[in-house]
């Protein structure tokens, strides 16, 4: 005996045609993910760098250390 629940899912995968044993499904989504991974992760680099302030130079910084001493 069925449920109404697995009724509606029967009836959504009939719908919408989805074949789960396809394999672009299991070659080309696992390969997107991983772009959209990478895309994110140069993303968020991409960010920190551009939101980080530039460091002091060096000649500045040896004339500070020069100067305390």
């Amino acid at each position: 005996m069925g449920s109404v629940l697995d009724l509606w899912l029967d009836l959504k995968f009939v719908l919408f045609d989805i074949d789960w044993l396809n394999w672009k499904i299991f070659t080309v989504g696992p390969i997107w993910l991983f772009v959209m991974l990478i895309s994110i992760i140069a993303i968020w680099i991409g960010y920190s760098m551009l939101t980080t302030p530039a460091p002091v130079p060096l000649e500045e910084l040896e004339e500070e250390l020069a100067s305390e001493d």
